[in-house]
């Protein structure tokens, strides 16, 4: 996984912070239970922790509430989604977890899988590309319910933390999913623009 965090809301040469993610998918530890090696999920999600803003809100009016620009919850069910469900066999190309000022963006290798589409999964319907890395991914503690990742955890988490709805885009090859810092005017916003590269 490479993820790179940029300045400002384009993708472009100038990062603030850029690493490829060559970890093990889950963290290794030994028999007393200490960590050998961070997985990836750990990692992309202290990337992201690293290089969002945080934000201080009042709850209840009197304690101060430190909240990230993307919620932790959903940035992890949202790197678990990429790591389970992209295509391996376009092993030429990785996954990309960018940060931006308004936004945080997961670009997954291929196409959505067996007759789903971005409506069906906001509904929770659901196709195994990779069946065998979803049972490890369960067993190791990362996934817990099926086919409610994507309605339950990273819609509605969006809906709960800043009322922001997620975009769910199928596009030449691959699946982007976006997570925005704040609710975008309604309809004016033209589409965001990918890099003259494709990325």
């Amino acid at each position: 996984m490479e993820a790179t965090a940029f300045p400002g809301q384009d993708k472009g040469y100038t990062a603030r912070e850029r690493t490829s993610l060559r970890n093990p998918i889950a963290r290794l530890a030994n028999t007393k239970g200490g960590v050998i090696e961070t997985g990836i999920v750990e990692r992309a999600v202290e990337f992201v922790r690293r290089n969002t803003p945080v934000t201080a809100v009042l709850e209840d009016g009197v304690r101060r509430v430190e909240k990230f620009t993307s919620p932790v919850e959903v940035v992890r069910e949202a790197v678990v989604n990429a790591i389970v469900h992209r295509d391996y066999f376009l092993s030429h190309t990785d996954t990309d977890l960018s940060v931006h000022d308004d936004r945080l963006e997961i670009v997954s290798p291929g196409r959505l899988p067996n007759g789903i589409t971005s409506e069906r999964m906001r509904t929770g319907v659901r196709a195994a590309r990779n069946p065998l890395l979803k049972g490890v991914m369960r067993d190791y503690g990362y996934l817990e319910h099926m086919g409610i990742g994507m309605p339950g955890k990273i819609i509605l988490g969006m809906r709960e933390h800043n009322q922001t709805e997620p975009d769910l885009i199928e596009q030449n090859e691959r699946f982007i999913l976006r997570l925005f810092a704040q609710p975008r005017a309604a309809q004016s916003d033209p589409p965001i623009p990918l890099s003259p590269t494709g990325r």
